[in-house]
């Protein structure tokens, strides 16, 4: 199958996080037709610099979109998807590391399973290095199973996808959400019938650490998730029981302090 690889960077992210993350794409196994690049807002030289030494010296062809403002992670992709050529595109962070064999996993996958329109799979965190794993967020693997832990997390790791372009442009594509763009992809996706798998290993090295912990605490992050459960529930994804509880698991420790979240999260992560 042929593919596009989807990213979107801006002016704050890290040049050397971002050679690790196209390297790791570059190396793949199954390298993909194409890579499409966002440029969300004009991007220091650093930046600028690591993506045109790629895009001189990659076998596979890249296409740059640039924003004249940064716009935000669903705008940027929305834009993106609509350079992707081909019928799969796979989604990327720009400061993660995919496992050399990751879309040759994921693609043998959809050979066997034709009927799903989107698979992702595990990621091991790490903080500074990668060699070095802290947990795993591990997610379910069957579409059932994906669609009763929907209703209380995210079900998929965003940055390890691969999905049907057209699947995802049905259900309206990413659309405003702040902190929350792609989990309101997935509930979109579920009501309109889409089939879900996530791979039950290890695709992705996520960056992550307490400086993550901290950007998703506080009244306006927890804000933010107040708007996802308000949508949510609106839209008949959440139950009135699924709202209430939520408030309680997903709200209210936005508010917390950073080293009690952090144990929760590692006890999480062992669920």
């Amino acid at each position: 199958m042929k593919y596009s690889v989807l990213l979107s960077v801006y002016h704050r992210e890290n040049p050397l996080f971002l050679e690790h993350s196209l390297r790791s794409i570059e190396r793949q196994t199954l390298p993909p037709e194409e890579i499409v690049l966002v440029k969300d807002g004009p991007l220091t030289k650093e930046l600028d610099a690591v993506i045109e030494k790629h895009m001189n010296t990659s076998s596979s062809p890249y296409t740059i979109v640039s924003l004249e403002k940064n716009q935000g992670l669903g705008i940027a992709l929305n834009r993106g998807i609509k350079h992707c050529s081909y019928e799969w595109v796979a989604r990327m962070d720009t400061d993660d590391i995919a496992l050399p064999d990751r879309f040759e996993k994921q693609f043998a996958y959809l050979s066997e399973h034709p009927d799903t329109d989107i698979v992702g799979g595990w990621i091991c965190e790490f903080d500074s290095n990668h060699e070095i794993c802290n947990k795993e967020r591990r997610v379910p693997a069957s579409h059932e199973a994906i669609v009763r832990f929907a209703k209380h997390r995210n079900p998929l790791n965003h940055m390890t996808v691969v999905f049907r372009k057209e699947a995802v442009l049905d259900a309206g594509g990413y659309l405003p959400m702040n902190g929350f763009e792609d989990y309101y992809l997935w509930m979109r996706m579920l009501q309109k019938g889409k089939r879900f798998a996530n791979i039950p290993e290890v695709l992705v090295k996520a960056r992550t650490g307490r400086d993550m912990i901290a950007r998703r605490q506080g009244w306006k992050y927890a804000k933010d998730e107040l708007a996802l459960e308000k949508v949510a529930y609106q839209t008949g994804f959440w139950s009135a029981l699924d709202r209430v509880r939520n408030l309680f698991t997903r709200f209210l420790p936005r508010l917390l302090p950073v080293a009690i979240v952090e144990k929760l999260y590692n006890l999480l992560r062992k669920i």
